[in-house]
């Protein structure tokens, strides 16, 4: 079996998604980044950017998360910012160009995928890793919806059946040391 290589990816923390749903989920990211990045472990945010006759636009009627602040990552996840690359996108998931780049050079193997939305980029970033023969963990108490809990819920049982049960874990199942290379199988223990 070759080498694992986790990556936490934070998807989407973003003011402009930061309503009384999803802002309990912002501590528990921050902390979850710190822990990551205290054991030198790779980090990646990605930052959503709507634009004028997108499909969010024409097909949704969303026109949102066009402009700063909205755009902006959330001002707690600052300090953590500068350590690690931001993939701005315009679809749901990280695989843009750039973001699937990213995991190629780096040769992650196992995403671990926290952030907002639960639903809907979260959710399609799980898919795209597993149809790309990566290994997708959705760490389900690192992630919310802005447009509230049942939105959240209805991700994580898409997402068990897209990408199995034990793919679906909990922060608090994550060793301190998560990226250190002896620790990663422990990694995999389901939340529950």
């Amino acid at each position: 079996m070759s080498k694992r290589r986790p990556v936490l990816v934070v998807v989407d923390v973003q003011n402009g998604f930061i309503t009384e749903d999803s802002a309990p989920v912002v501590p528990v990211i921050v902390e979850l980044v710190r822990r990551w990045q205290a054991t030198d472990g790779d980090v990646v945010f990605t930052r959503y950017l709507n634009y004028a006759g997108s499909p969010y636009e024409r097909l949704i009627g969303w026109t949102e998360m066009t402009h700063a602040p909205d755009t902006d990552l959330v001002p707690e996840l600052a300090p953590h910012v500068g350590q690690s690359p931001v993939v701005d996108k315009r679809i749901y998931s990280l695989f843009t160009l750039e973001g699937t780049q990213l995991v190629n050079e780096h040769r992650w193997t196992d995403l671990y995928i926290c952030g907002i939305d639960t639903e809907s980029c979260v959710l399609k970033t799980a898919v795209d890793a597993f149809e790309r023969d990566l290994t997708p963990w959705i760490v389900q108490d690192a992630c919310a919806s802005h447009a509230g809990p049942e939105p959240h819920n209805a991700g994580l049982l898409v997402a068990r059946r897209f990408i199995g049960r034990s793919q679906i874990i909990s922060a608090a199942g994550l060793p301190g040391d998560a990226c250190s290379e002896n620790l990663c199988e422990s990694l995999t223990r389901p939340f529950g």
